[in-house]
């Protein structure tokens, strides 16, 4: 064992989508970061296929949206149809693209998404992965944390000193034990076997939707994946065995009605516990958890994987501007209070939907989890507001306007604050005022843009944070004066230094 201590600012335990990137939002940052990830290579079979337009705005600013949008299939929609194939409730994906610049749902293998997320990482210096190596040991001070992990590839200790640790490490999360949290149970707790195949040929009859079969002999999941890729979720009977149900032998029969081996090879098989489960704290003193180690949904909105990419959108211009204008417990602690009620409204949603697939009675289920639908109503997307924080109140996320030349806005403003001025209200504000606004973000004209006065929706200017929720609308200049006294200048500068970077 060696006595040698490295230093960073961040250490990010597990690399995953999640963990990948937040290293990513960091690391055009230039904030020193080490990813370390227990094993050798990203995994190479199907987990997560699905994530939305908010979650793609992410991925928008991080540069890889275009890339990874040529590897995706969008999605038309969610059915949950009742045993006679009667349609229950309607989820359709609207073919345009939506407020937030990107279309509302994706289909995705989740291996191509890492990759994606893993070869652009090398572009950053300040950025470091390790692989096969699992971390052991934490303990913080007031002014960082000593963590220490094993690299399996040669057995050697290795100690670390960070600033910050953020735990993207999974359910059974390793950073989490440290923060000593409890965890609200939202009742749900079921087994379900997920098969992914790859079909041989077309298949036109499986269709495009996402179909939840509301069947009280056993609830199922089709879902259409990119190319040539099917799963199938079943629900697995109390009485059957977890490792017998998922042999081949035993999961061709259960698929029968849709696909059989002449037409389609297994590419995996699990079983699963699907959990409603949040953490009470999601932070303690400098350690954070995000992802799957904060919360564990259902999948029947697929918002597993989306919500741990919202939660480091979040967390992650709050680090850097720690990092550079100095430690604020305020501000950090703002990270709990804002996703945990977010991620809660998402988990309850699939909770009621998961109550809905598993029913002996669709029809009086679906009167109860929705009260206003009828058999065949429409859901639309969903968008809640994250909760107060940095305000008192919840703050909706804000819409991305389209430039005059076409280009999105957040392409120029990037990952900082950035505000969008009617004219005439920039045009009244003193020269100072603007000087005072340009340090902390990127100003856009509604002149600049095709749709930035309905965005505005009356008002004479807006705010936007990083995670491109909505700080603040104002129609005075005292109003804004208010509000600018909620953002660090160093925000708005290292935004700057993040567009030159990129």
């Amino acid at each position: 064992m060696t006595n040698e201590t490295t230093h960073y600012d961040v250490v990010i335990v597990g690399c995953g989508p999640v963990g990948a990137t937040l290293a990513h939002i960091l690391g055009r940052a230039n904030v020193r970061v080490l990813l370390l990830d227990r094993e050798s290579a990203a995994y190479h079979l199907p987990r997560a296929v699905h994530f939305d337009d908010e979650v793609m705005r992410t991925f928008q600013q991080i540069g890889i949206a275009k890339e990874l949008e040529a590897v995706c299939r969008l999605n038309v929609g969610m059915r949950f149809v009742g045993p006679d194939g009667t349609i229950l409730l309607d989820w359709p994906r609207p073919a345009e693209v939506t407020a937030l610049g990107w279309h509302s749902s994706y289909r995705v293998h989740q291996p191509d998404l890492e990759r994606i997320l893993r070869n652009r990482l090398q572009s950053y210096p300040a950025v470091t992965l390790q692989t096969r190596c699992e971390a052991f040991f934490i303990e913080q001070d007031d002014e960082g944390v000593h963590l220490r992990y094993e690299d399996m590839s040669c057995g050697r200790i290795r100690r670390v000193r960070a600033r910050y640790v953020v735990g993207c490490d999974g359910a059974r999360s390793f950073v989490r034990r440290f923060i000593e949290t409890g965890m609200e149970d939202l009742g749900f707790h079921e087994r379900w076997l997920v098969v992914d195949v790859l079909l041989k040929g077309e298949k036109p009859g499986l269709g495009d939707w996402s179909l939840q079969h509301c069947d009280p002999a056993r609830p199922s999941t089709y879902v259409r994946g990119p190319n040539n890729r099917r799963r199938w979720e079943l629900t697995v009977l109390p009485d059957e065995d977890s490792t017998e149900i998922a042999r081949p032998e035993n999961v061709w029969p259960l698929l029968s009605k849709w696909v059989t081996p002449a037409e389609a090879d297994i590419e995996r098989t699990a079983v699963y516990w699907f959990h409603s489960l949040i953490a009470d704290e999601w932070q303690r003193g400098r350690l954070f958890i995000a992802g799957d180690a904060a919360h564990q949904t259902p999948p029947f909105m697929g918002q597993g994987m989306c919500a741990g990419i919202r939660d480091i959108a979040n967390l992650g211009w709050k680090l850097i501007c720690c990092l550079h204008a100095g430690h604020d417990p305020a501000l950090l602690g703002t990270y709990t209070t804002e996703r945990r009620e977010n991620a809660r409204t998402f988990i309850a949603t699939a909770v009621r939907l998961g109550g809905l697939i598993n029913t002996k009675d669709p029809r009086s289920a679906l009167t109860a989890a929705f009260p206003r639908a009828e058999g065949g109503a429409k859901m639309v997307s969903l968008y809640p507001p994250i909760g107060p924080g940095l305000l008192s109140h919840s703050a909706p996320l804000f819409a991305q306007p389209v430039m005059r030349d076409g280009a999105l806005a957040d392409d120029v403003a990037g990952y900082g604050f950035s505000f969008l001025f009617a004219d005439f209200f920039l045009a009244s504000l003193e020269g100072q005022l603007i000087e005072h606004a340009q340090r902390k973000g990127t100003i856009l004209h509604v002149s600049q843009t095709r749709d930035g006065a309905v965005h505005l929706a009356g008002a004479a200017a807006a705010i936007i944070r990083p995670d491109r929720y909505l700080l603040a609308k104002v129609n005075s200049s005292e109003e804004l004066a208010s509000v600018l006294k909620l953002i660090p200048d160093v925000v708005g500068a290292e935004t700057t230094r993040l567009r030159n970077i990129a």
